[in-house]
């Protein structure tokens, strides 16, 4: 893998005519935000290979909003990527590091802005970029990481919807 983007979810309806969370829908303006990321990432030249999705309905509608901008990605449906930590979220992407030069992860704050702000650390990054990951990781956000060699992280972008004309909560 020479690229990751985290992405977190598009913002969902605040309940499920199910009640439960993993069931919650995008609400219109998380689909429109999540089709207009898709845009700005593939206009940027982010165009994921594989692309693991959290198994909740949030996540799979906000990459099915995504996917038209990414034809040629694979999509997986990963059940432990719900409400995943920071750790567990790196390991799914250990374990399918070789099938892809981009991987993009889509899932759920808290872990998905935890481990932006690992990797900003991790990469030394200048203290206004950590600080601006670090205050929010709103619904339909992209961080993108080029990785080297040995697996290290380097910024290559943070996307927010509501930079674009979105709604990003």
């Amino acid at each position: 893998m020479r690229r990751l983007i985290l992405f977190r979810h598009a913002m969902a309806e605040p309940r499920a005519p199910s009640g439960e969370d993993i069931d919650r829908p995008l609400a219109a303006a998380g689909r429109s935000d999540a089709a207009l990321m898709g845009q700005v990432l593939a206009r940027q030249g982010l165009a994921p290979d594989l692309v693991l999705v959290s198994a909740a309905r949030r996540t799979q509608e906000t990459w099915d909003c995504l996917a038209e901008a990414f034809p040629k990605a694979r999509a997986r449906i990963c059940d432990d990527l719900y409400n995943a930590s920071a750790e567990e979220i790196v390991a799914e992407v250990q374990a399918v590091a070789e099938e892809a030069a981009t991987l993009m992860v889509v899932a759920h704050n808290p872990g998905l802005h935890e481990l932006a702000i690992e990797l900003m650390l991790d990469a030394s990054a200048p203290p206004h970029e950590v600080d601006r990951v670090a205050a929010r990781f709103p619904t339909s956000t992209a961080a993108a990481f080029q990785m080297d060699e040995a697996g290290r992280p380097s910024p290559d972008g943070l996307f927010q919807a509501r930079d674009y004309g979105g709604e990003g909560e």
